[in-house]
């Protein structure tokens, strides 16, 4: 659980220290951001092994249809994580979600969240997406400014047609690597 809680806090600084410490994130240029990317790299390598040797500590056990649901869930956070890539306005609704990729990776979390009630998942997940409600609060308090005229794909079909690509790779990929998406 300590790789969990490491990794968790430094994904948090490596997302977070530019705001906290804006005059050493500028005074070191360009290499800031290869210090930011080390330290994210390190905290997804210390989640993912802590995670794979965590005891399975089993809080709750949820209905065999939480799989669909959270199959149904990722799909619509990939679609809306790449809503920064095409200007989609009212097309599918997601356009004028403030915080696109924030808000698909919270989706994320809570469907992950939905499927693995131990408590090793409940850090993991949980810290992830209490790292993402501090990051909008965050750019809420600046007023950082969005715009997604400029995105390199204009069709909204082209988009879903990305994300239910993304969603299958992403799927094949975790069945490899871990529990099976889809149950079984």
């Amino acid at each position: 659980m300590t790789l969990i809680l490491l990794g968790v806090a430094l994904w948090f600084a490596g997302h977070l220290w530019n705001r906290f410490l804006p005059d050493l994130y500028a005074g070191l240029g360009k290499m800031a951001y290869g210090v930011s990317a080390a330290v994210i790299v390190g905290s997804v390598a210390l989640m993912v092994f802590g995670y794979k040797m965590a005891d399975p500590i089993v809080l709750w056990v949820g209905p065999v249809w939480f799989t669909y649901l959270n199959n149904l869930l990722m799909l619509l956070a990939l679609f809306t994580y790449m809503a920064t890539i095409t200007p989609l306005g009212t097309a599918w609704g997601v356009g004028n979600i403030r915080h696109p990729q924030l808000t698909g990776f919270k989706i994320w979390a809570l469907a992950h969240l939905l499927v693995n009630g131990d408590l090793a998942s409940l850090v993991l997940f949980g810290g992830l997406l209490a790292w993402s409600v501090v990051e909008v609060i965050l750019i809420n308090r600046h007023g950082e400014k969005f715009d997604r005229s400029s995105a390199p794909i204009k069709s909204p079909i082209v988009h879903a047609g990305i994300a239910l690509v993304v969603f299958g790779v992403v799927a094949g990929v975790h069945g490899w690597l871990g529990p099976s998406p889809f149950g079984g």
